[in-house]
C-alpha cells in the first residue's frame, strides 16, 4: 500500500512538472514574435517626392530663367508704331517755261499714320545694343496757302500719296543691366525710301506725276524695357528722326512742274512686345 502511494505521488509530481514546461512556452512564444518587431528597422525620414524635370514653361519666371538683359541676349519685338511727320519747314517752288516761281506762302502737310513694327536687337554688352527697325507707312501729301490759289487751285491742293520705308539703325545705352526696368537711350540712323506714289487725279492743276528722292537722316531715341514674365518683356520707345524729303509733281505733258523740299523731321511713337532667346 505504501508502494503504491509513493508511485502516485511521483506520477502526480511529473504530470505537474510536464504542464508547468509546457505553460512556460506557451508565454515565452508571444515575447519571442513581438522581439522580432521590436529589432525591424525604424524608418527615421519619409522619402522626398519626385523632383520635376526642370522644364520652364514659356510664360513662366523659373529659377533658371535670366533676369533684365545683357550680353549676348537676342530679342524679336512686335509693337505698334506711330509715324507723326512734323513738316518743320517747306521750300516750294513751281516750275514752267523755263522759269522758277517760290510759292513762300505755301508748305507742304503729311498725313500721321499708324501701322506694325518689327524690331531685331542683339545686345554686344550688357549695357550697349544694336536695333533695326522695319515698318512701311503710307501718308497723304498736301500744299497749303496763299499762293496755291494764285496758280488756280484752292487753299489746300492734295498733291497725292505715298507709301514710305524707313528702316532705322540704333546703338543703345541701357542703364540698368540685368534689372526688370531697364531705360536706355540711342543714337542712330534711317534711311528713306518712297515707293507706290499716286497723284491725287483731280488736281486743279493737272500733277498726275508723283515721285520722290531717297533721302536719309539722324535719329535719336530714349525708351525703356520691362520683363513681364519668363523672357517677355514690354518696350516703350519715342525715337525723333532728322530727315528732309524732296518730291515733284507735274502735268502729263511736263509743261507745270511743283518741286518741294520738305524738312519731315517724323517723330516715331512705339509699344510692343518683345521676347529674347
Amino acid at each position: 500500500m505504501l508502494k503504491f502511494r509513493s508511485l502516485l505521488t511521483a506520477i502526480t509530481a511529473g504530470v505537474a512538472a510536464l504542464s508547468g514546461s509546457a505553460m512556460a512556452q506557451t508565454a515565452v512564444a508571444p515575447a519571442s514574435a513581438n522581439a522580432q518587431y521590436v529589432n525591424a528597422p525604424v524608418m527615421t525620414q519619409i522619402p522626398s517626392a519626385p523632383r520635376p524635370s526642370g522644364h520652364c514653361g514659356l510664360f513662366q519666371t523659373c529659377a533658371s530663367t535670366k533676369i533684365g538683359l545683357g550680353r549676348g541676349d537676342f530679342m524679336i519685338r512686335f509693337s505698334g508704331v506711330g509715324i507723326l511727320p512734323q513738316d518743320r519747314d517747306s521750300n516750294v517752288s513751281v516750275h514752267t517755261g523755263g522759269a522758277s516761281i517760290p510759292l513762300h506762302n505755301t508748305h507742304l502737310s503729311t498725313t500721321n499714320q499708324a501701322m506694325p513694327e518689327l524690331t531685331l536687337e542683339y545686345f554686344l554688352t550688357d549695357n550697349v545694343s544694336v536695333d533695326l527697325i522695319a515698318t512701311s507707312t503710307r501718308h497723304e501729301v498736301a500744299a497749303i496757302g496763299s499762293d496755291v490759289p494764285a496758280l488756280g487751285g484752292p487753299h489746300k491742293l492734295e498733291v497725292g500719296s505715298a507709301w514710305v520705308l524707313p528702316p532705322t539703325l540704333t546703338f543703345a545705352w541701357h542703364f540698368r543691366p540685368h534689372k526688370r526696368f531697364n531705360p536706355y537711350v540711342g543714337v542712330g540712323a534711317t534711311a528713306m525710301w518712297f515707293h507706290s506714289m499716286h497723284a491725287n487725279k483731280g488736281s486743279e492743276l493737272g500733277l498726275t506725276k508723283l515721285n520722290a528722292g531717297f533721302t536719309g537722316g539722324p535719329a535719336v531715341n530714349a525708351g525703356f524695357d520691362y520683363q513681364l514674365v519668363g523672357n517677355w518683356f514690354f518696350n516703350a520707345d519715342v525715337k525723333q528722326v532728322f530727315v528732309r524729303m524732296h518730291a515733284w509733281a507735274q502735268n502729263p505733258g511736263e509743261t507745270l512742274r511743283v518741286r518741294a523740299h520738305e524738312s519731315l523731321d517724323p517723330t516715331v511713337v512705339s509699344a510692343g512686345i518683345a521676347y529674347r532667346f
